[in-house]
């Protein structure tokens, strides 16, 4: 739920040297000092089904169990073995994943987390989802118009995003396009540090860096900690110079705590337990190593284990044995007890509704949404270039094949067939406007769960800045050609009103693609159905000029798109058209029974009204459909916007 009013804010001060800060009892909500994440006995399952679709098997499991930990300001990292634990726990922790399997308390400084956490925290997802069609200078000063507020002014907003391009190193590229994974990281880190919130959550920021990016990166990061920051993130195996880094350390694995606590006491604690160090390892290997049971911890545990025992066996032995040293050690106890003092008595409010709440009004974010997607739009040059290529040529083709028409009846089915084509070619380009929220879904669940925007000013946005240019350009092209090259009626009013028709066809027909797209469907799926609908009703429309055809299977105009747009085209066309030439015998001798002679005479044996309201009624079905079909994209985008795994 997103509303135009203030957020709820954490803003940050100077640190203290306490460890436990106050908070400000008056405002429950809002954070005065250093933000301190803990939370209390966190357990995630996850229901999973499988089998066929009639006979579904339903499974409930635990991703996570009784997890309990304290987060404070400084680098934080969250390690363990590739079984998705690390980032789950991250997620979890960020207010990123599905809250219905979530139980537990997260608190902040000792109180629950604001519900709108999630636009007052800074979350870089793994995956990049910077545009790349834009510079880096340009995505820093979309995320700075919509993430501060309207009363930070103009200059202050660019000294802003100046200072965050220098802390990243990013101002010899600040004017090229963020298209190396290098610089496409350091954007996505730079576009959240825009908003200056106290906790700041990375999934694993240096996957697929080279190290001395990652070293930067790290050193970035350390920086922001000692000023006040806590900063939180996974990270799968790091190098020992990134590890020296990190003040605290978590390592999950099969949903259980292995390690958590400083992590200068990560190799003392794991050597005590009679785990041997060599001295040439790196700490995070030698951790990780243990998880996963590559060695025995003790000479005399390694004479009892069972040669024929499996090794997921062993894993699942050796992590069960870990989770158990730990929660029976000095360290956990330790961590309780500050847990304790953090949750004290109160009994706190369990709340799974979580609010996206943004910083700016809707018009604001409208404005700028539809910016940048035409921003991106402009960012494929050379897909424009090609579209006018192709639609040029097909229209000359199409345009060559029926030119120079004659007003004679042995050319009123021509007419018809090249009427048909047109309508075709609308229906058939409008297949790949499915794609239009398909290839952005990530960047979507990402900045519409931090707040950047909501549903309805991202959806009208992408509709203005991307889908109207994408259709009308080549619609134009193509219909303007055809209509010079084949010899249709000259007449400006005929000419407008056509390209008016083909234009709602067009939308309409963008429209069903958009409303079958913008799911969770397969893409070729998807494409794969247009395809077959629209094949079919063409089909339909071509046979409907045989009027034995239409009782059988008239019931299929009022579900058919291309039927609406046929008949707009055909009315527009025909009406006040003389095909046998006045007192030429021969001509109307060549006319079939004498009959078909006007084009008043074709519409009236094809079913049509004569009157306006014969022509406005399939615009008014096309309509009808467009708005219809773009209020079921739209509803279809709002359950997205609950996947907040981004």
């Amino acid at each position: 739920m997103a509303t135009n009013h203030d957020p709820t804010v954490i803003p940050m001060i100077e640190r203290h040297r306490c460890d436990l800060p106050e908070t400000n009892t008056s405002d429950p909500e809002t954070l005065t000092e250093e933000a301190v994440l803990s939370f209390h006995n966190i357990s995630y399952r996850e229901t999973v089904q499988s089998g066929f679709p009639l006979r579904k098997k339903t499974q409930v499991i635990e991703r996570l169990s009784n997890i309990n930990g304290i987060m404070k300001p400084g680098l934080n990292a969250i390690m363990g073995p590739e079984d998705g634990c690390r980032s789950l726990l991250l997620d979890v922790l960020a207010a990123r994943s599905d809250p219905c399997g979530l139980s537990g308390d997260i608190l902040i400084n000792g109180k629950p987390r604001p519900t709108n956490f999630k636009c007052t925290s800074a979350y870089v997802p793994q995956n990049d989802v910077v545009l790349d069609t834009v510079t880096v200078r340009d995505n820093l000063e979309f995320s700075a118009a919509l993430r501060l507020p309207m009363t930070v002014t103009r200059d202050e907003k660019r000294k802003r995003i100046d200072e965050v391009l220098e802390l990243l190193h990013l101002e010899k590229e600040q004017n090229i396009k963020p298209r190396c994974k290098e610089v496409r990281k350091r954007t996505s880190i730079a576009m959240e540090l825009i908003a200056e919130h106290p906790i700041v959550f990375l999934d694993d920021p240096t996957t697929g860096l080279d190290l001395r990016t990652m070293t930067d990166i790290i050193s970035v990061l350390r920086g922001m900690s000692k000023k006040g920051r806590t900063i939180i993130f996974s990270i799968s195996q790091p190098q020992y110079s990134i590890f020296r880094f990190f003040d605290s350390l978590t390592l999950v694995a099969s949903g259980k705590v292995m390690f958590h606590g400083p992590a200068r006491d990560a190799l003392e604690y794991f050597t005590s337990a009679g785990y041997k160090y060599e001295s040439h390892n790196n700490p995070a290997d030698f951790f990780l190593d243990i998880i996963n049971g590559s060695f025995s911890d003790t000479e005399e545990e390694c004479q009892e284990a069972d040669e024929h025992k499996g090794h997921f066996e062993r894993q699942y032995q050796v992590k069960e044995k870990l989770a158990n040293m730990y929660a029976q050690s000095p360290l956990h106890s330790d961590t309780r007890i500050q847990l304790d003092q953090l949750l004290g008595e109160q009994n706190l409010e369990r709340s799974s509704a979580l609010e996206t709440t943004c910083a700016t009004p809707f018009w604001h974010q409208l404005r700028w949404t539809t910016w940048r997607s035409f921003q991106n739009y402009k960012g494929f040059p050379w897909v424009t270039v090609i579209q006018v290529i192709i639609n040029v040529t097909l229209a000359a083709v199409v345009g060559t094949t029926f030119r120079l028409l004659q007003n004679v009846c042995t050319e009123l089915q021509t007419r018809a067939v090249l009427i048909l084509l047109l309508t075709g070619f609308q229906c058939m380009t409008s297949v790949t406007a499915g794609e239009l929220f398909v290839i952005d879904r990530d960047r979507f669940l990402h900045e519409h769960s931090s707040g950047y925007y909501t549903v309805s000013s991202y959806f009208f946005g992408k509709l203005l800045a991307e889908l109207i240019p994408r259709r009308l350009l080549p619609s134009t092209v193509f219909t303007l050609i055809t209509y010079v090259t084949a010899g249709l009626r000259t007449s400006v009013k005929v000419f407008f009103t056509m390209a008016f028709t083909i234009m709602m066809l067009a939308y309409s027909a963008s429209s069903l693609s958009l409303s079958l797209g913008a799911g969770e469907n397969v893409a070729a799926i998807t494409t794969l159905l247009m395809i077959i609908y629209f094949v079919f009703m063409l089909c339909f429309a071509g046979l409907s000029l045989d009027t034995d055809f239409l009782p059988v299977l008239s019931w299929i105009q009022y579900l058919s798109i291309p039927h609406y747009g046929f008949r707009a085209l055909l009315h527009n066309e025909f009406l006040g058209q003389n095909f046998c030439p006045e007192h030429n015998t021969e001509e109307v001798s060549r006319c079939h029974n004498y009959v078909i002679c006007t084009g008043e005479e074709f519409l009236e044996i094809q079913g049509f009204h004569l009157s306006s309201w014969g022509f406005w009624e399939n615009h008014l079905a096309l309509v009808c459909i467009m708005i219809i079909l773009l209020i079921i994209t739209y509803v279809q985008l709002l359950p997205l916007k609950k996947r907040i795994y981004c």
